[in-house]
């Protein structure tokens, strides 16, 4: 898995999965281009890690469409090609329905589906058509385990991440005659900062008990599944969707 010369961008790369991705590609030879919502210094905590380069720095809200359009024009102009894009950006917000008001449900609905699935479906296009005319890509998209599993609390990140999955296998198909390939990563949870509060607490223990192994994935592990899919070698991948989760949840 040696990515030599490639191009990537990895969005929210300023922490977490993200970060541990963005150290992936470029410890195995990539230029990468760091995304960041908001939060700048985290962004460059990420850039000051990254082994090789150039690389780069880009912000933009990706629940923005115009701004997901400027961005991806600003790693083309920065990097001179896109060859791998990885939607990794998302939020995760509470919103149990038997709680909250319905102002609140529409507004967490919209907000979630506009950053977790439309942000990614534009970043994809406006990527794809940089791809198209360089004679091929890759496309990675990060879902999640509570695409299959359910999300009681935060049922449009479930939704969400269920859009992702389709997604990235619809686009598999519509993609692969412009040597353009697409997969999809699972996670389920992660040693992060956004889910340490619940891993440190009292429900900590029975979250990693759901894993046969008796913990959760670290970022690198995810990182790593994201690397495969992208690789040259992986083509007859397309349209999977790898679940990193430690058996946590079965499907077939």
């Amino acid at each position: 898995m040696h990515f030599n010369d490639k191009a990537v961008l990895v969005t929210g790369a300023s922490r977490g999965i993200g970060r541990a991705i963005a150290r992936q590609f470029a410890k195995r030879g990539a230029r990468v281009a760091v995304h960041y919502r908001e939060g700048r210094d985290a962004a460059e905590e990420t850039l000051a890690v990254l082994p090789g380069g150039p690389h780069s720095i880009v912000q933009a809200d990706v629940a923005d469409a115009g701004a997901v359009e400027r961005m991806v024009e600003a790693v083309v102009t920065g990097l001179g090609r896109i060859d791998i894009l990885v939607n990794n950006a998302g939020i995760y917000e509470a919103h149990p329905p038997a709680d909250v008001s319905y102002d609140d449900w529409q507004r967490r609905w919209r907000r979630t589906l506009d950053t977790n699935l439309l942000g990614a479906a534009n970043a994809a296009w406006c990527a794809a058509r940089h791809m198209i005319r360089q004679g091929g890509g890759r496309i990675v998209n990060v879902s999640s385990r509570g695409a299959f599993r359910g999300e009681p609390d935060a049922p449009a990140y479930g939704a969400s991440k269920a859009g992702m999955n389709a997604m990235s296998q619809s686009l598999a198909l519509a993609l692969a005659p412009h040597g353009i390939f697409v997969g999809a990563v699972a996670p389920g949870f992660v040693t992060t900062d956004r889910v340490a509060w619940r891993l440190d607490g009292p429900e900590g223990e029975d979250i990693r008990r759901q894993s046969p192994l008796g913990r959760v994935a670290t970022p690198d592990e995810v990182a790593y599944a994201v690397a495969f899919l992208a690789s040259e070698g992986a083509e007859f991948t397309t349209g999977t969707i790898i679940d990193v989760n430690g058996a946590s949840y079965l499907r077939s």
